[in-house]
């Protein structure tokens, strides 16, 4: 008989395969950094830093390396110990070293094929993105061996299909985002719940060395990882029956104990010895300003918000979390461990004070832990397909879960489609976005205003206008869009006028802020964007404010007519205020003919 979970985990093979491929970056000027980029660069630097420049403390390598691969805007991968004057890299080394083969063969061949044995040409961007997407196809033949005899064909197959289709992992694996460590570590956790109770069935040296390395490996990758040492310890643990045979066993193999601790501490040990010879010291905080707030985690932001809450975008992940009530009575050894291991894993991640995590798609962060969610999503699946009706419930949502998933890795995968607006979603934007591949340009200011008016207005009338045709000095550029002169902010003139017209409550129901752009460039950074400022005031204390950043929705050399709806707020008002702000984008923007339009 064919084996479901066996053509599952081909699918997911030629998938992953496949989109490695297709969306792999094409060459770009500059040599522009497709793989080793944005934090990957951080965590990859180790290599070339040890084996080709042998400056690990100087890093003298970094402004070329900067100049003609352009990773990131600026340095932040690494940063001056004020102590010891040395540089010391942010990121810990353990991905580093899983890259270590992969790096070798890219730095045998780089020469001989014509490319700069630099550390960072292309072979060196294909080998990362390689062996990451190798361990990400081990990852879910892992995931299905230690499924399989436990939960069956369908629903084992059911979770490989689900996993890779319905969440962000797509995004992160080596199809995507391959310089990252969550693939890696989910392969990890994966080979770690085989491990686990094949070493409780058959205690061994061989497999209570392979835990605590697997462990220590990942604590030298992600310290948080440190919390994968609850699974092999609780592993089985239910009841006090169960606790005491426990002790009991450890009385007797205390050696395989000592065994996991120092396969693992030896792996753990190079990032103080990297420390050492970095700074002197043997631990050393390189997060530096970055931490944890364990009294107030970001549980909410971080699960369902629109910005990038995990379950927001991995909505299938719900049938997980309620799959460890039959988790339970199918499999209780693995219960607890599994149960505590997420739930604290989750606080964790979400205790960190950048809950964002630069950005991405749905909370990257958690998918290290999808081997360990693989369980109880399999033991729902098992309940669901004993249960006929509830079956057919379940499979349209199901498949719902799987397209959303799937488009959203081609809006967020490198390469893709790239709608997705990484940790600045909202409401709104995904509405007007969700399950289309191209929409009008000015939909993204909808990312700030994050409202829009779409039924028919009444009563419009214009509040304010501006043609700039007499600007304050220094503020007329030219060519202008239309008339002599348009609005140009610069270093030297930051700021436009601030003008203010009177209002009162319940005078309209939604104001429209509208105006003719055009920059001769686009301008990526969004942090750089000028603003479009709207504030509804009383006196000179703001109730309300809209910020919107033009820029988005303009490419290089386009004209546009752009415009954004505002509610007035509900408290309190007297005087709209409207005024743009430089933040230094050199792309040359100029404004005309704004207008402050109310309607109802």
């Amino acid at each position: 008989m064919t084996s479901p979970s066996r053509w599952a985990a081909w699918v997911c093979t030629a998938l992953l395969l496949v989109l490695a491929w297709w969306y792999y970056p094409a060459p770009q000027s500059g040599n522009k950094s497709p793989v080793i980029n944005w934090d990957a660069s951080g965590y990859y630097l180790y290599l070339p830093a040890t084996i080709i420049y042998h400056d690990l403390r100087e890093l003298n390598f970094r402004d070329t390396y900067m100049r003609d691969y352009a990773p990131t805007p600026d340095f932040y991968q690494a940063y001056r110990d004020s102590a010891s004057g040395h540089f010391v890299l942010k990121y810990p080394a353990g991905l580093a070293l899983q890259e270590l083969p992969f790096f070798l063969a890219a730095h045998a061949v780089a020469a001989p094929l014509g490319y700069a044995p630099d550390g960072f040409s292309a072979p060196y961007q294909l080998a990362v993105k390689l062996g990451s997407l190798l361990v990400s196809v081990l990852g879910f033949w892992l995931i299905r061996r230690a499924l399989l005899p436990r939960f069956g064909e369908w629903p084992t197959a059911g979770v490989l299909l689900v996993l890779l289709l319905g969440t962000n992992y797509l995004t992160y694996s080596g199809a995507g985002h391959a310089g990252m460590t969550h693939s890696w570590l989910l392969t990890w956790y994966a080979a770690l719940l085989l491990l686990t109770p094949a070493f409780y069935a058959r205690p061994g040296w061989v497999r209570a060395a392979g835990i605590g390395a697997i462990i220590g490996l990942m604590t030298l990758t992600r310290p948080t990882a440190l919390l994968a040492v609850l699974l092999p310890l609780l592993w089985g643990l239910g009841t006090r029956v169960a606790l005491r045979e426990r002790l009991t066993f450890w009385r007797q193999h205390w050696l395989l104990l000592l065994v996991a601790a120092v396969a693992g501490g030896v792996l753990l040990s190079l990032q103080p010895l990297y420390w050492q010879y970095a700074t002197g010291r043997w631990i050393v905080y390189s997060y530096q300003e970055q931490g944890f707030n364990w009294l107030k985690p970001h549980l909410f932001e971080g699960i369902f918000s629109f910005r990038t809450g995990w379950l927001m975008y991995s909505p299938v992940l719900v049938v997980a979390l309620l799959g460890f009530g039959p988790l339970r009575r199918q499999q209780p050894a693995a219960f607890w461990p599994l149960l505590v291991f997420t739930v604290l894993f989750t606080y964790v991640t979400f205790a960190w004070n950048e809950w964002l995590y630069g950005g991405g798609l749905g909370a990257r962060a958690m998918i290290d832990s999808y081997a360990v969610l693989a369980w109880p999503l399999a033991a729902a699946l098992r309940w669901l397909l004993a249960r006929p009706r509830w079956a057919v419930a379940a499979a349209p949502l199901l498949l719902l879960g799987c397209a959303y998933g799937y488009w959203l890795t081609q809006m967020a995968i490198p390469g893709g489609q790239g709608l997705l607006a990484a940790g600045d979603m909202n409401r709104t934007y995904l509405r007007h976005i969700l399950f289309r591949y191209e929409v009008p340009p000015e939909t993204r200011l909808l990312l700030d205003s994050n409202s829009e008016f779409t039924g028919e207005a009444r009563n419009t009338r214009v509040l304010w206008q501006q043609d700039f045709e007499q600007p304050a000095p220094g503020l007329c550029g030219t060519p202008a869009l239309q008339g002599a002169c348009s609005l140009a902010l610069d270093a030297q003139h930051p700021h436009s006028t601030e003008w203010t017209v009177p209002v009162q409550p319940g005078q309209f129901t939604w104001v429209r802020a509208s105006a003719q752009a055009r920059a001769d460039q686009t301008e990526w950074d969004m942090n750089r964007m000028t603003q479009y400022v709207v504030r509804f005031r009383r006196g000179q204390e703001v109730v309300k404010e809209r910020t919107v950043r033009l820029q988005r929705a303009l490419e290089g050399g386009w004209p546009r007519e752009l415009h954004f709806d505002m509610r007035p707020p509900q408290a309190d008002f007297d005087n709209v205020s409207i005024t743009f702000l430089y933040y230094g984008t050199s792309a040359n923007l100029l404004l005309d003919n704004a207008r402050l339009e109310a309607f109802d």
